[in-house]
């Protein structure tokens, strides 16, 4: 058995879980709230997890620690062995990522104490779209102004894109590399990604993680002239439109709850926000797949992972259902049914396979941190 231990830090919290990479089992997991708390900080977070789990970790000593970090920039393209070289880069990258990366930091530091013999390797959410070729990643504003203020596209959720795009290779029996697929990552946050032979060619968020599809309290794509016209007719300062980008809009800004399943209550109820809250969700959807569809020229694979991807049957059915024109043909049975793992959702006559492939990015970085610490 080898095992890796996964480390999720944020600001206020610490995820944790010990993993057989071999079976894909958890053996041991859990959760530290309220770090910045009655002082709780990230070294004491590492401690409370040390005493949930630590008979597991005597008993299945981890080759490894996994760290999940948001933001790699342009500096970091594959999973990292952490030094205090790369430490002092993922510091630096703090301000693409204020809400993420410093917390993360924190994580590693005192996790790295912790386990001072152990590899820490850092798998990062943007690592896998830096394949993106430079017409998919660059914007079109100054290019000196770009360059000096590290303004690009660098997309997120790239651990989970990569994770199902590589399962659902193996389910339809192809090697990912003959494959063209579009992957749907949709929670609370939402992306999708356009796959082209196990590489990330084109992905709907952005410099941050705003960008792209509709999602459960940000906006995703907007004119950014509104904010312009929020600034100057509103008086709304920088920080009045981050929070109203980031935390009031979305699903909770069009229908007042950010959660798909509220929405979905409500608009069997009637409620005219929540069914418009709805159709201007799958609108983005549909939107992205023809984009996608016409980037990659044709489209072997379709999935459908995260919260509301794999447990919204009525979303993944309405986002495919203008896609007829492709030889899309969901099965509405198999939509319907609740299982836990991967399946198809189109008909046996249908010329591309949806799916619905479970995301665990917990395993994938496990995997990945014991593959790169050698």
């Amino acid at each position: 058995m080898t095992t890796v231990l996964v480390v999720n830090s944020g600001s206020s919290s610490l995820k944790y879980r010990l993993v057989d990479t071999g079976t894909g089992r958890a053996l041991a997991g859990g959760i530290v709230e309220r770090i910045g708390e009655d002082g709780l900080d990230h070294t004491a977070a590492v401690t409370l997890m040390l005493e949930a789990i630590g008979g597991v970790l005597a008993e299945h000593p981890p080759v490894a620690v996994g760290h999940r970090v948001v933001h790699g920039g342009d500096l970091f393209i594959a999973p990292t062995l952490i030094t205090d070289a790369v430490e002092a880069d993922i510091d630096a990258l703090a301000d693409l990522a204020p809400l993420h990366n410093p917390g993360a930091l924190l994580g590693i530091r005192a996790a790295r104490r912790a386990f001072p013999a152990l590899p820490h390797v850092a798998v990062f959410d943007t690592a896998f779209h830096q394949t993106l070729p430079p017409e998919a990643y660059t914007y079109a504003i100054d290019r000196e102004v770009a360059r000096e203020h590290r303004i690009r596209r660098y997309g997120f959720h790239g651990t989970s894109h990569q994770y199902v795009s590589e399962r659902a290779a193996a389910f339809v029996g192809r090697d990912v590399r003959d494959l063209k697929q579009i992957v749907f990552h949709l929670g609370n946050g939402a992306s999708v990604t356009a796959v082209d032979g196990g590489r990330s060619v084109e992905t709907s968020m952005g410099m941050t993680p705003l960008e792209g599809l509709v999602m459960g309290t940000r906006s995703g794509d907007l004119d950014p002239a509104i904010l312009l016209y929020l600034a100057r007719t509103a008086g709304l300062s920088v920080d009045d439109l981050d929070v109203l980008l980031n935390r009031r809009s979305g699903m909770l800004g069009l229908a007042g709850v950010s959660d798909m399943r509220d929405v979905g209550e409500r608009r069997d109820a009637g409620d005219p926000a929540a069914s418009l809250a709805f159709d201007v969700y799958v609108h983005r959807l549909r939107a992205y797949a023809g984009a996608y569809l016409a980037q990659l020229g044709g489209v072997d694979v379709i999935s459908f992972t995260a919260g509301v991807g794999e447990n919204a049957p009525r979303v993944r059915a309405a986002a495919m259902a203008t896609l007829g024109f492709a030889g899309v043909e969901i099965d509405e049975e198999r939509n319907q049914a609740r299982r836990s793992d991967v399946r198809a959702i189109s008909t046996d006559a249908s010329a591309v396979t949806v799916l619905v492939v479970p995301t665990d990015e917990e395993l994938a970085i496990a995997r990945l941190a014991r593959e790169f610490a050698g």
